[in-house]
Parts: structure tokens; C-alpha cells; sequence
């Protein structure tokens, strides 16, 4: 069953130990004014703080995921004016969740609605998806993400074809270049990223915390600071329950049973 969040444009549902939160402002495509931003920060705050819930799935419709910021929300503002709005606020809550997240695209996922997934863990896409940063299109430039993530994911070139002459990329290529991690069947986007929702929710909730950090903190260190923290990490793994309950299963050649301690 799903619920809305106080008529924000946002449905949440809970399935299997996942949450789902499903962007629904069909009649604007999706476009993200403030009230819709709101909604999305709150669903991942609840769902985030829900034991019960190990994965996050964020998706919208079959047609688009999100077509960009809701213009009419910034065309007549000025540079202090956009400022005051504070506008990364709206996104801490996803882009710090502790729990693995997944952008579930079909049709389209531009501007505002690309950074939004490329915050996600994991991308899962349909061949179909359009990923795009237009801004440069209505003389602004991405300011969620949308230049930093892009170039880590798909490299300088592609980047700059991206963000330079709003060119956007199909769901096939961006898979091809790594931005998408999973290309779905048509009509299986939703199925494939609930998948590994699931298969996320049922792993040692630390283990995969501290996969989660040293992805997120490594990428931008030094390799010798980097492997520094991995160790670390690696190290304090070995002081939980579910390291013994998962090597003992291992070797006993049964399912194990993680209680997340």
C-alpha cells in the first residue's frame, strides 16, 4: 500500500524490508518545486530511521523519473534570493542516508531529476531512459551534483557533452559508460531495482555501512589514505556478530541469519 506525504507529490510504500519512495507529480512530469522536495527529504528521513527498512528505491513514472527543477520556482529570483532558498538542504537526507539507495529511471531524468539519481548508490535503468544536465539550456548550470558526480561516473569528455551542449544520454550508453549499474528489460526497470533492494536489505547492516563510507570517502583521497581507511574498516568488521554468524554459516554451508550487531 502506498501513502502520501501531506499531498507533497511523493508516495511512500514498504515492501520486504525496502522502502520505496515514488515521485507522483504526473502533471508536471515530475518537476521538483520545493513542496516535492520537501516530501522526498521526509520519506528518506522515515524510512532511513525504520529499522524494519534496509533499502531505499526512489522511482518515479514509466514515462519520466523526473524532468527537471520546477522553473517557475527560480526564473525571476536572484543569486541571494536562490541562496535564501537553501535548496541542498532538500537533499542531505538522501545524499547522507544511511542505508544503500536506488534510482530506479524509466524515461526520463533531467537536471534536477539526473542529480537526483546520480546520489543514489546504484542506477537502474531502462534502454529507454534519457539522462541529461540542460541547464545550459536556460543560461544556468547544475548546482545539486550535477558537473562533480557526472565526471566521476562518466569521465571529463562525456561530461562536458553533457553539461556543455545539453546533450543527454540514452539509458544503453549511460550503462555502457557506468553511470548506470543494472539496464532492465522494458517494463522491468521497478522489478530489477526491487530486486537488489532486497538483496541489499539482507546483508550485515555494518558490513555494508562500512562498504557504504569507504566508497563515498575513498573516491576523493589520496590511494594511500584511501586504503588506509579501507583497512580500518575492514578491521573493525571482525568486532560484530554478523562476521562470526556469516563466516560460521559459510563454512557450516548454511544461510546465515544477520541480526545487524
Amino acid at each position: 500500500m502506498s501513502e502520501a506525504i501531506e499531498a507533497t507529490g511523493v508516495l511512500i510504500e514498504r515492501r520486504d524490508g525496502v522502502g520505496i519512495v515514488r515521485l507522483n507529480r504526473p502533471e508536471r512530469r515530475n518537476a521538483l518545486d520545493l513542496t516535492m522536495r520537501r516530501g522526498i527529504a521526509d520519506a528518506c528521513r522515515e524510512l532511513d530511521a525504520n529499522r524494519s527498512i534496509g533499502a531505499l528505491v526512489i522511482t518515479g513514472g514509466e514515462s519520466v523519473f523526473a524532468a527537471g527543477a520546477d522553473l517557475n520556482l527560480l526564473v525571476d529570483k536572484g543569486p541571494q534570493q536562490v541562496a535564501d532558498l537553501d535548496l541542498g538542504q532538500y537533499w542531505s537526507a538522501l545524499a547522507n542516508c544511511g542505508k544503500p539507495t536506488i534510482a530506479a529511471v524509466s524515461g526520463f531524468a533531467l537536471g534536477a531529476g539526473c542529480e537526483l539519481a546520480l546520489m543514489c548508490d546504484v542506477v537502474v535503468a531502462g534502454a529507454t531512459a534519457r539522462f541529461g544536465q540542460p541547464e545550459i539550456n536556460v543560461g544556468i548550470m547544475p548546482g545539486a551534483g550535477g558537473t562533480q558526480r557526472l565526471v566521476r561516473s562518466v569521465g571529463k569528455q562525456v561530461a562536458s557533452l553533457m553539461l556543455l551542449a545539453g546533450e543527454p544520454l540514452t539509458g544503453e550508453r549511460a550503462y555502457a559508460l557506468g553511470l548506470v549499474a543494472a539496464l532492465a528489460e522494458e517494463g522491468q526497470v521497478m522489478s530489477t531495482a526491487l530486486q537488489l533492494a532486497k538483496k541489499m536489505a539482507r546483508m550485515p547492516a555494518r558490513a555494508v555501512a562500512a562498504i557504504r563510507r569507504t566508497l563515498r570517502a575513498g573516491a576523493d583521497l589520496p590511494l594511500d589514505a584511501a586504503l588506509a581507511l579501507e583497512n580500518r574498516e575492514f578491521l573493525l568488521l571482525f568486532d560484530t556478530a554478523d562476521k562470526t554468524e556469516g563466516m560460521r554459516a559459510f563454512l557450516e554451508k548454511r544461510h546465515p541469519n544477520f541480526s545487524g550487531d
